[in-house]
């Protein structure tokens, strides 16, 4: 509309009332062309997330050499979190299945989403591909080890991928039983998943708590580019920034 009433205005001023109607065709003509670009671009940049995303799990999946059931049934689940038409779907898969075969270029594929990944997309992408691994309840090392390869060609280090390993050990585990302390290895893990350690003080741990999720607060994220359909993962995230944050102050007895 605001091409119409520009082109319209600047057709009278040059060609009175022939101008306007010149200048308003021409002004939606324009309206037209640019919405078409915008969305043709992202249709683009949504396929190339979806191959991305699930070519890099199908890789990070098999790096182990076994494909778990437990893998595969967590990928479809990030399917239905990241709501993928049916079309969407089947690309998915093929995208996860090519990822496995041995020929796969790794590098290429994180370089690929490299060029449309931006800011808070890097680590909620991160996120789900660390999701995707721990599905069977462990991490195995060649797993680690490519995550980690995966992080530092976007850009991240050994420690976001430590910090996201933790922060989804903490929020599986679940909640403590009624008056049963929790169990250490998870008390550190929270304090990991907050990027900290059990010597941090208490203004430390709410400093890195108030600063986690404001970082990565839906509505902060969408603000920055942040698709729609990644907006389940962060609400997911900030949901286990929460429980880790609970979990310390329960066993600190914060108020």
């Amino acid at each position: 509309m605001l091409f119409i009433v520009i082109g319209a205005a600047l057709g009278f001023l040059i060609g009175r009332f022939p101008g306007l109607i010149i200048g308003a065709a021409l002004g939606y003509a324009f309206s037209r062309a640019l919405r078409n670009k915008v969305l043709g671009g992202l249709q683009v940049a949504q396929s190339q997330l979806i191959d991305s995303t699930f070519s890099i799990m199908g890789a990070l999946a098999k790096a182990d050499r076994v494909v778990t059931r437990d893998e595969i049934k967590v990928a479809e689940v990030i399917f239905d979190r990241l709501h993928l038409s049916g079309a969407q779907r089947e690309a998915a898969k093929a995208a996860f299945n090519r990822g496995k075969a041995p020929e796969f270029d790794l590098d290429a594929a994180v370089d690929d989403f490299a060029r449309i990944g931006r800011g808070p997309l890097l680590q909620l992408f991160l996120q789900v591909q660390c999701m995707a691994v721990a599905a069977d309840g462990n991490v195995h090392p060649a797993e680690h080890e490519m995550l980690v390869r995966v992080a530092r060609r976007l850009g991240l280090a050994e420690r976001d991928v430590a910090q996201l390993e933790a922060l989804l050990r903490t929020a599986a585990a679940g909640p403590s039983m009624a008056g049963a302390p929790p169990p250490r290895q998870r008390i550190e893990d929270a304090y990991a998943a907050l990027g900290l350690t059990p010597k941090a003080s208490d203004a430390e741990i709410k400093r890195a708590y108030r600063r986690l999720m404001s970082q990565n607060h839906p509505d902060k994220l969408a603000a920055r580019g942040l698709p729609e359909t990644m907006r389940e993962i962060a609400e997911e995230r900030t949901r286990e920034i929460n429980s880790a944050y609970d979990l310390i102050k329960e066993a600190r007895q914060l108020v």
